[in-house]
């Protein structure tokens, strides 16, 4: 007899990611995707939005992770919300993590004969690192999108200084020619100098949140001209060069690593996938096995085996450039 409890584990943390996406769509719109060509900011204008008050609910979406950093559980995925600009406020995201792992439960509970604790611990394993899952694609793909946007966006306030425009309009015209995620982060910019903020220091702040290193160079070179004068036109058009390389040079280190990354993940998981293959051709296979006082202990050994031969994966490809 074929035991397809496994498969149900895994179809259930899918559904527990859809179900996630799906509450993220409805409450926010499509515009919350990143996938639009108008930015979310100028939507929220469109819409009839007063311009101090969609500022307002921005930078409070774009702020609000950082200071729940001291919950114990939210800590854990803070950062990356913040990075990601998770429209959900940090008591909704603690809320969605009990309803997912609510959800679960009844799927479990619906869909496999386990123990009432086993369900209960391995639903709110699902809830809580299903939404960590989720926020994690989340940021690592604003990220990804924000380095690729930017030496666009530089350039094209690189030609708008040229033919006469200050920076504080350059920077306008990128947050309303260009997409998200940049798009808005640069429009609050221009909001927040137009209501009397520097613009370096406006700069420097976005760069921090996002821990970006080449909004970091754009900040900079911002600030010192400002502060010494210069042509801020050829500056960003050196700086829009040196971008572009650092992106060709991150793309050549990831494709180089790519096969170490892929060998570790491989190595890490064939245990897990043949024991699940192992579990659906013979679900008896283990049961005298599991009857031993080391078999408890022996699950935990393997496990931190397999988590360190990750870290030791993930370190090894860890190329600073």
């Amino acid at each position: 007899m074929i035991s397809i409890e496994p498969l149900i584990y895994i179809l259930i943390f899918v559904a527990v990611l859809v179900l996630v996406q799906g509450a993220y769509l409805v409450i926010f719109g499509k515009s919350i995707s990143m996938d639009g060509k108008v930015n979310r900011r100028l939507e929220m204008l469109d819409k009839g939005g007063n311009r101090e008050q969609v500022l307002d609910q921005l930078r409070k979406e774009m702020t609000q992770h950082m200071k729940s950093q001291s919950i114990p559980i939210y800590s854990l995925l803070a950062t990356k919300a913040q990075k990601a600009n998770i429209a959900f406020s940090p008591a909704q995201l603690m809320l969605l993590m009990i309803l997912v792992s609510a959800a679960a439960f009844v799927m479990l509970t619906l869909m496999t004969e386990v123990a009432l604790a086993v369900r209960a611990l391995v639903a709110v394993l699902m809830g809580i690192g299903g939404v960590y899952t989720w926020v994690n694609s989340k940021a690592t793909k604003r990220m990804n999108l924000i380095s690729e946007q930017l030496p666009d966006a530089v350039e094209l306030m690189v030609r708008s200084l040229r033919v006469g425009h200050p920076f504080s309009s350059a920077v306008a015209i990128v947050a309303r020619e260009v997409p998200d995620p940049l798009g808005t982060e640069m429009g609050i910019i221009s909001d927040e100098t137009a209501y009397g903020r520097d613009m370096g220091e406006t700069l420097k702040s976005m760069a921090e949140r996002l821990d970006n290193q080449d909004l970091r160079f754009l900040a900079v070179a911002v600030t010192i001209q400002q502060s010494s004068g210069g042509n801020l036109a050829e500056i960003l058009d050196g700086l829009a060069k040196v971008i572009r390389a650092r992106f060709r040079l991150f793309r050549r280190v990831n494709a180089i690593t790519a096969e170490a990354k892929w060998s570790g993940k491989l190595l890490s998981a064939f245990p897990i996938v043949a024991l699940i293959g192992i579990n659906l051709v013979q679900p008896n296979y283990f049961d005298e096995v599991m009857e031993s006082p080391l078999f408890i202990p022996a699950v935990f050994v393997v496990a931190a085996f397999l988590v360190l031969n990750l870290i030791v994966m993930r370190a090894l490809v860890d190329i600073k450039v």
